[in-house]
């Protein structure tokens, strides 16, 4: 089985369980129906509706970060910080839209759980090979957030056909690493550990500074990634200043 057609597993794998959430809410509320409706018919009417909205549920910490809330349509570029990429799908998955990742087999599903990404509606492909755009333009057509690491330079004709594409669905794509004409590219550039102190102890937090660039602009943002209890938030000016005796600074 090629990656492309696991991806088209997973996603047929992914409309029965929307088909089955649909059935049971159908089945929970009363409501006039002009018209018998397939199951195919619920599914794809959930899938365009997720679309509909450009603005995406986005954490409190992450539009601090951006100015703003995530965009659907929109494609993201991150350096330096898988955490953050899990930060960026935690909101829309939080709110019941489907994520997929592809192209990372490193990513930590347990890691994205803690951070608040649901992982019933996650789609994992770990290894797509040479179909790397292909598998994406699929999950893009159903999905509403895809995370690709590419295995090589993107094309401004690549990124221009798949722009185009999350255009007409909405959905959002974060590439890590470099991708042409990006929203916004942000990097993480330096870490400090909290928890740490006079040889003993265990890391418990992390106050990452982001640098965020796009549509001319660039700024810095720290965020706690995560906080002492778990949480993503930036970091309040009291947190800042506190004193680093009992911290590791590390950067990269």
């Amino acid at each position: 089985m090629t990656a492309l057609d696991q991806a088209r597993a997973l996603l047929a794998r992914a409309k029965e369980q929307k088909a089955a959430r649909l059935e049971e809410d159908s089945a929970a509320v009363v409501r006039p129906v002009p018209a018998p409706r397939t199951t195919e018919t619920r599914v794809q009417q959930a899938l365009d509706t997720a679309t509909v909205e450009r603005a995406l549920p986005t954490l409190p910490a992450v539009s601090d970060l951006l100015s703003g809330t995530l965009k659907g349509g929109s494609v993201y570029s991150v350096r330096g910080s898988t955490a953050l990429v899990m930060a960026m799908m935690a909101g829309p998955s939080a709110e019941g839209a489907w994520c997929g990742v592809v192209g990372l087999p490193s990513f930590g599903a347990e890691a994205a759980r803690e951070l608040g990404v649901d992982l019933e509606r996650l789609v994992l492909v770990p290894d797509p090979e040479r179909d790397w755009l292909s598998v994406v333009a699929a999950l893009v057509d159903a999905l509403t957030v895809v995370v690709v690491r590419p295995p090589g330079e993107v094309t401004p004709g690549e990124a221009s056909r798949l722009a185009a594409r999350l255009r007409t669905r909405g959905a959002m794509l974060i590439a890590v690493g470099s991708w042409p004409g990006s929203e916004a590219r942000l990097e993480v550039q330096g870490n400090v550990w909290t928890g740490l102190g006079a040889g003993e102890g265990y890391l418990a937090g992390r106050q990452a500074t982001v640098a965020v660039t796009g549509r001319g602009a660039s700024r810095q943002h720290q965020l706690w990634l995560p906080a002492v209890d778990g949480s993503i938030r930036s970091v309040r000016p009291l947190d800042a200043a506190r004193p680093l005796d009992d911290q590791w600074e590390a950067v990269g």
